[in-house]
C-alpha cells in the first residue's frame, strides 16, 4: 500500500486497537527475574545549534540509543530560558486557582470538538480501558490548547488543518480580565517549545538515518497539543511500592499519541515510567531540563524500531505538582506510511498509511467515556 492510498474508518480503528494493544501487553508481563539497573539518559544538545553536522550526529545516536531502549530521555543545553519555564508553571497555578469554577464551565472540553479548554479530572480516563475497569479516578486537571499560526515564531505558513481537518482556530482562552497575562505567558512558551521541537526533529532525523531536513516540510503547520496539568496533594503520601496498588492516581498508565512530548514539570515529583524490563520507577527531571518521550505516532511511523514511552503520574507528596507536557506532531495533514530507513526484510511495515491528524483525534476520542 503507497500513501497515495487514503485512510478511512477501517485504518482509524486499526490505530486504535494497535496502540491499546501495546499498552496492555506491555502492562500485563511481568519482568523475568531481577530488573536491570535503569538510568534515564541525560543528552546535553548545546552543540547541536551552531555546531557541525558531525556534532548533531553525536548527540543523533544518544537519542537512537535512548529510543531504541526505553524511548524516554531529558535534555539540556536547549536555549529555552528559565524565565519563560516558570512564567508558564506561574500561569497553570493562576489558571487552577484563580479562575471561578463558573468560568472554567464555559471553557469545558465537552464544547469543544477537538477537546481544547478546561478538562475536568472525571471527564476523561487517559487509558481508555480505565472506564471498562472501574479504575481509580485520576485526580488531574487540565486545560488544553493547540497550534495556531500567532503562537508560532515562523508565522506558519498559512495552510493549517486541524484534526477534523477544518482550518477554523479551536483554541479557547480565558478572559484576559480573570488571569492576567495569560496567553502571552502561553504564547512565548509555547513559541519557544515549538522551535525546540523542529529543532530536536532533525536530531531524531539523523538518528534513523535521514536527511537532516527530512521532516522539514511536514513541520510547516504541525501538530502541538499542549496541556497545564494539576496534580493535588495526596491524601495518604506513600512511596512507590511495586506490591502495592495505589488509591491515588494523577493520571493512569498510558502512551502519548504523537511524535514525542516535551515536557516541563514542577519540582513536586509524580511520574513514573516502565522500564524496559516492565518495573515502574520514579523520573525526576534534572535542573533545568526537559524530558523526552517518544509516543505512539513515532513509534507506528520507525515500525516499532524507536518505542513508546509508558508512564503514569501519581503525586505521592503533600505538595501540589504543575506540569506543562507539548505534545509535538507533524502537520495534520500529512499521509505518514512507514520510514523507509525502518524496513527490513526481518521488519516489514506493520502499518497501513494514516493521516497524522486523523490518527491523534482518534486516539482523544477514546479517552471520552463512550468516544
Amino acid at each position: 500500500m503507497t500513501a497515495a492510498v487514503a485512510s478511512n474508518n477501517t485504518t482509524s480503528d486499526e490505530a486504535r486497537r494497535a496502540a491499546q494493544s501495546y499498552l496492555n501487553n506491555r502492562l500485563t508481563t511481568k519482568s523475568d527475574g531481577p530488573a536491570r539497573p535503569f538510568n534515564v539518559p541525560v543528552i546535553d544538545i548545546s552543540s547541536t545549534f551552531d555546531g557541525t553536522l558531525e556534532d548533531k550526529q553525536a548527540v543523533a545516536s544518544q537519542i537512537r540509543d535512548a529510543c531504541t531502549n526505553s524511548g524516554f530521555f531529558q535534555i539540556t543545553g536547549h536555549n529555552v530560558p528559565e524565565s519563560v519555564r516558570q512564567g508558564v508553571l506561574k500561569q497553570a497555578s493562576n489558571f487552577f486557582k484563580q479562575l471561578p469554577p463558573a468560568q472554567k464551565d464555559e471553557l469545558h472540553v465537552k464544547h469543544n470538538a477537538l477537546m481544547r479548554g478546561w478538562e475536568p479530572s472525571d471527564y476523561t480516563y487517559v487509558n481508555p480501558d480505565d472506564w471498562a475497569t472501574a479504575a481509580v479516578p485520576e485526580t488531574k486537571e487540565g486545560f488544553n490548547w493547540g497550534y495556531e499560526a500567532s503562537l508560532d515564531p515562523t508565522g506558519g505558513d498559512g495552510k493549517y488543518r486541524d484534526l477534523d481537518g477544518s482550518t477554523e482556530n479551536g483554541n479557547v482562552w480565558p478572559d484576559d480580565s480573570a488571569i492576567p497575562g495569560f496567553k502571552q505567558d502561553i504564547a512565548e512558551y509555547y513559541g519557544q517549545v515549538l522551535q525546540l521541537a523542529r529543532h530536536l526533529f532533525r536530531l531524531f532525523a539523523l538518528s534513523l538515518d535521514l536527511p537532516e531536513t527530512h521532516f522539514d516540510e511536514m513541520m510547516t503547520h504541525p501538530g502541538g497539543i499542549s496541556r497545564l496539568l494539576y496534580y493535588p496533594p495526596s491524601k495518604d503520601p506513600k512511596p512507590l511500592d511495586p506490591n502495592e496498588a495505589d488509591k491515588q492516581v494523577g493520571l493512569g498508565s498510558h502512551t502519548d499519541y504523537e511524535c514525542f512530548t516535551l515536557l516541563l514539570s514542577s519540582t513536586t515529583h509524580g511520574l513514573e515510567i516502565l522500564t524496559p524490563d516492565n518495573v515502574w520507577t520514579p523520573a525526576t527531571a534534572v535542573e533545568g531540563a526537559f524530558i523526552v518521550n517518544v509516543a505512539d505516532f513515532l513509534m507506528r511511523w520507525t515500525n516499532g524500531v524507536y518505542k513508546s514511552t509508558i508512564h503514569r503520574v501519581v503525586n505521592r507528596t503533600t505538595k501540589e505538582r504543575y506540569s506543562v507536557p507539548f505534545f509535538f506532531s507533524i502537520n495534520y495533514d500529512q499521509l505518514v506510511e512507514t520510514l523507509p530507513s525502518c524496513i527490513s526484510d526481518k521488519n516489514p511495515s506493520r502499518y497501513p498509511p494514516i493521516r497524522a491528524g486523523e490518527y491523534v483525534l482518534e486516539r482523544l476520542k477514546a479517552t471520552v467515556k463512550d468516544g
